[in-house]
């Protein structure tokens, strides 16, 4: 991109682990290309706000094992407005910014759309623990997420089995059951439940009762938090048929965003955060970082936000086959 000096990087919305190797990589990556580079501190209200500060080699050294952002995040009812994006404009033009990375789920991207459709150059990375973006394989935070959820899952078993107990866990997922679908299938759970898949809760109650039935000392059943109904009124109808185990709910919760983050989401973080300041770099803009395959490819972001991330049905199939 011509005449581009100054590259600002920002993490916006929910956490994810994997978003400091990515800033990591878009700093150093931006200086090796001999470009200064501004952290925006806060999000969207931090860009509104003004919160820049200058990122240096040494200012991103020994981050890669941290989880959270050292960006800090927050989310921005005012950049949704027309005079808050023309202010966010006017702080980045004020403080020489030339060029942004945007790294977040996709409200976060939907805010890169918009600045890009106002003339200005910026680039997205998708981190959301979800897996809910469009176009992309897997986002940064998705792998530590699960192996949070797969570890909690195993140590609730040991204890379910040591007390005859069904145990209902929790996951994170309003909308999007990736998390729950997946970590069922890889912690050998009886049931899966998500917001995509509506099932009865007398499947459920049976379900509960066949793995008694059938001698089990434990059985596991991984809800999605947007599953209806919620796992509370679940928990109380299965215990109300007394059907041989004691029913325990787990609500997972906020720890699914922390932890140190894998290696897998170090290597994709870094990945992501170096192609896309390389793609500032030679002048693209209005686009996101996408794994496909093994490949990072870019897509635009109007198509990464204007169209919805399907999940698989055959994993679906998948778990409820194996849990027999």
């Amino acid at each position: 991109m011509e005449n581009i000096k100054t590259i600002g990087v920002l993490t916006s919305g929910g956490d994810a682990p994997g978003m400091n190797p990515c800033i990591r990589a878009v700093v150093r990556t931006a200086l090796d290309k001999k470009l200064n580079v501004l952290g925006i501190y806060g999000g969207y209200e931090g860009l509104l706000n003004g919160s820049f500060r200058p990122l240096g080699a040494r200012d991103v050294g020994g981050i890669l094992q941290r989880g959270g952002t050292i960006l800090q995040t927050a989310r921005s009812n005012n950049f949704q407005t027309i005079p808050g994006r023309m202010k966010a404009l006017r702080e980045m033009n004020s403080a020489g910014v030339d060029a942004l990375v945007v790294i977040g789920g996709d409200g976060s991207l939907r805010g890169a759309l918009s600045l890009m459709q106002e003339g200005f150059p910026v680039v997205g990375i998708p981190a959301s623990i979800d897996n809910d973006i469009y176009g992309t394989d897997m986002c940064i935070g998705v792998d530590t997420a699960l192996n949070t959820i797969v570890d909690a899952i195993d140590k609730l078993r040991d204890t379910a089995t040591s007390h005859n107990r069904a145990f209902l866990i929790e996951t994170m997922g309003r909308k999007n059951g990736y998390l729950a679908q997946h970590a069922g299938i890889v912690s050998g759970a009886e049931m899966v439940l998500i917001p995509e898949i509506p099932v009865e809760i007398e499947s459920v109650i049976k379900a509960v009762e066949n793995a008694y039935i059938r001698g089990k000392t434990h059985c596991i059943i991984v809800v999605a938090e947007g599953f209806e109904p919620n796992t509370t009124v679940i928990a109380e109808r299965i215990a109300a048929m007394k059907i041989g185990f004691d029913t325990r709910v787990t609500i997972l919760g906020h720890i699914q965003r922390g932890g140190k983050p894998t290696a897998f989401d170090r290597m994709l973080a870094t990945r992501y955060g170096a192609h896309a300041t390389r793609l500032l770099v030679e002048g693209k803009t209005g686009i996101m970082t996408a794994l496909q395959g093994r490949e990072i490819n870019p897509i635009s972001l109007e198509e990464a936000t204007s169209n919805k991330k399907a999940l698989s049905e055959e994993y679906f199939n998948l778990a409820t086959m194996l849990a027999r």
